[in-house]
């Protein structure tokens, strides 16, 4: 225990993970703090990775050297790429994982990680001295020096759990919440708050009806997360299924609402606006007489089942009562039931974009302690936060990701300037320049990043750049090859596609919405482009199809970054400034905002005010 650590991570969930993961590779002594070793990496609610804009970040974390994908793609029972109806901006892969499996998978990559050490304990203090972090305590009185430490605690601060009018302390079902540190935070100036979110009964899948669903299959041709050769696709894979709520459903979990905390005023967080409870769901959308439920298997051999949709903290009765009048649920027996949890957290705008605090230096938080929620959300911040915390150790410049870079820029950044009253979740909106932030093309933005901060080998790089050099070769084929219309158009009309008239170029023909690049491979003897992975062959199908749009967007990045070049002093005085809006120098005095562009997204912060400041400084 004499040790001096160069980074302790507290915590062992998604965020806690993969910054200890990210620190020890980078090759700094790292300590893992965490309540509980056979929870390490738990899935707490439901048993999937990914789904819409966050299978964007699974792959980003892969491309920089994180371990999520690849620890998914070992663990998962069933994948799909949802949105394919839509544009490729917004198809995002999601994976149905064995719960059980993952945990056991992440425990087995940190235990395989040489300069990691793990310690069973609940973390309780932190050792401060000045404004330098030092260390932390723990509730057995043990001592950890350190040069950085990364807080992820997750729902555990002073967490409170909430099944009708029951309530008691705990960070998750059956493990107790975590006390001291919040408390410690407060007195070193921090400011906190409460925020809630639930969990879905779960229950025993032999005794549902099957046949009075409809089933939910995977793809047909799966694909996985990871861009390394070491996850394979999966060969076989588990059906979800879907059934529904019904009026009847509805009148019974109504009938709970005088006993439930949602309106009682038991509960005090805010919770997530897009993933309502329940008897949200009833509240807000009174005029619906059915909501969707997807019941999804929790690993390849249990009976276990999550019912995605059912999130609920009403009285233990009356979910039972109402669960047997869903259709296929008429004999349910339940495992446990569904709860609420109520947990500090602290507004991230007291943070700087590397995650690290402006109040406490060498101290980074990272996932539900900075007011977000899901998996992914916290498994990005914990990476960054990890390399951060890292490079912090060794005095080198902190990793940041811009907006235009990588989904994980557009989370911190959001966190760090807007800040969050409600659990914060990622969506494809929320990105601005999401043509260019991919599902697709995580590997060629990221990778060469991932190689240079330390944790992703050279050979990932190149099969990235080879990846990104398809795209030329298949424009240059494309463009030279000319197609008769008795070749092309059986394969146009196939797929509803008005046929030609005369001889056309391939390349004019991929522009079709209805016409793909496998497809014109396949139909056509195209020699070379045979050789290209069907990985290789979308990603150049996308940069084509999306050229003009592409350019656009980056003019538009172009534009923007000049902003983002103009640095404000840490020390600016925004008093000094005449004809700022008092809302806004509030703003811009809580904030400090690094650069002008970051200002410029400040909420309240008018684009009058920026010209002021453009003024002031010379600009």
């Amino acid at each position: 225990m004499e040790t001096i650590y160069d980074v302790v991570v507290v915590g062992g969930g998604h965020a806690g993970c993969e910054a200890a993961a990210a620190a020890a590779k980078l090759g700094v002594k790292t300590l893992l703090i965490t309540m509980n070793f056979q929870t390490i990496g738990q899935m707490s609610c439901n048993p999937a990775m990914g789904g819409i804009a966050k299978g964007q970040i699974i792959r980003e974390i892969d491309a920089l050297g994180g371990l999520s994908g690849i620890v998914t793609d070992k663990t998962m029972i069933q994948f799909r790429m949802l949105n394919r109806s839509k544009g490729p901006a917004m198809w995002s892969p999601r994976a149905q994982s064995d719960r059980w499996r993952f945990a056991e998978e992440w425990r087995l990559q940190l235990e395989g990680i040489e300069g990691l050490d793990l310690f069973q304990d609940m973390c309780t203090g932190l050792l401060v001295k000045g404004d330098h972090i030092r260390g932390v305590r723990t509730s057995l009185g043990v001592e950890f020096k350190a040069n950085s430490v990364v807080l992820t605690n997750g729902t555990f601060l002073n967490g409170l759990i909430h099944i009708g009018e029951k309530n008691f302390g705990g960070g998750r079902a059956a493990e107790r919440s975590s006390i001291g540190i919040t408390e410690d935070l407060i007195k070193y100036g921090f400011e906190s708050g409460r925020m809630k979110t639930g969990t879905p009964p779960r229950v025993d899948g032999r005794s549902l009806n099957y046949g009075l669903m409809e089933e939910q299959t995977g793809d047909e041709k799966p694909e996985k997360f990871s861009y390394s050769d070491e996850t394979k696709s999966l060969t076989k894979q588990r059906s979800c299924w879907i059934t529904y709520t019904s009026d009847e459903v509805h009148d019974i979990l109504r009938s709970g609402f005088s006993r439930s905390p949602m309106f009682s005023g038991a509960i005090s967080g805010k919770g997530p606006r897009y993933c309502p409870s329940i008897e949200d769901k009833i509240e807000r959308f009174a005029d619906r007489n059915r909501h969707q439920l997807f019941i999804e298997p929790e690993g390849w051999q249990t009976n276990e089942v999550y019912i995605n949709g059912f999130s609920t903290s009403l009285p233990f009765e009356v979910q039972v009562a109402a669960l047997k009048k869903i259709k296929g649920f008429e004999r349910v027996k339940m495992y446990r039931p569904g709860y609420a949890i109520e947990y500090d957290y602290f507004p991230p705008i007291q943070l700087s974009h590397s995650l690290e605090t402006k109040l406490i230096e060498g101290l980074f938080f990272a996932g539900q302690i900075n007011g977000t929620t899901g998996y992914e959300e916290a498994a990005c911040q914990g990476l960054v936060a990890g390399i951060n915390a890292a490079r912090k150790t060794r005095k080198q410049s902190a990793f940041v990701l811009r907006r235009d870079e990588a989904y994980i820029g557009v989370l911190i950044d959001d966190l760090i300037t807007k800040g969050t009253e409600e659990p914060y979740r990622m969506f494809t909106s929320r990105a601005e320049y999401r043509l260019l932030l991919r599902q697709d093309n995580a590997d060629i933005r990221l990778s060469k990043k991932g190689f240079e901060i330390g944790l992703l080998p050279i050979e990932r790089v190149q099969s990235a750049h080879k990846k990104e050099a398809s795209q030329g070769l298949v424009t240059e084929i494309l463009n030279k090859t000319s197609v008769r219309p008795e070749v092309i158009n059986p394969y146009l009309e196939l797929n509803n596609e008005s046929a030609i008239q005369e001889a056309s170029r391939l390349l004019k023909i991929l522009q079709r919405p209805g016409v793909s690049l496998e497809g014109l491979v396949e139909h056509l003897d195209l020699g070379e482009l045979k050789t290209l992975s069907s990985e290789h062959l979308m990603y150049a199908e996308t940069e084509i199809k999306y050229q003009g749009y592409i350019k656009r967007e980056r003019e538009t990045v172009n534009k923007t970054n000049r902003l983002e070049a103009l640095a404000i002093p840490a020390d600016f005085n925004y008093s000094g400034v005449k004809g700022l809006s008092n809302e806004s120098l509030a703003k811009l005095n809580a904030i400090k905002p690094a650069t002008i562009g970051q200002a410029s997204r400040i909420s309240g912060v008018a684009p009058s005010d920026i010209n002021i400041l453009l003024v002031y400084m010379g600009r």
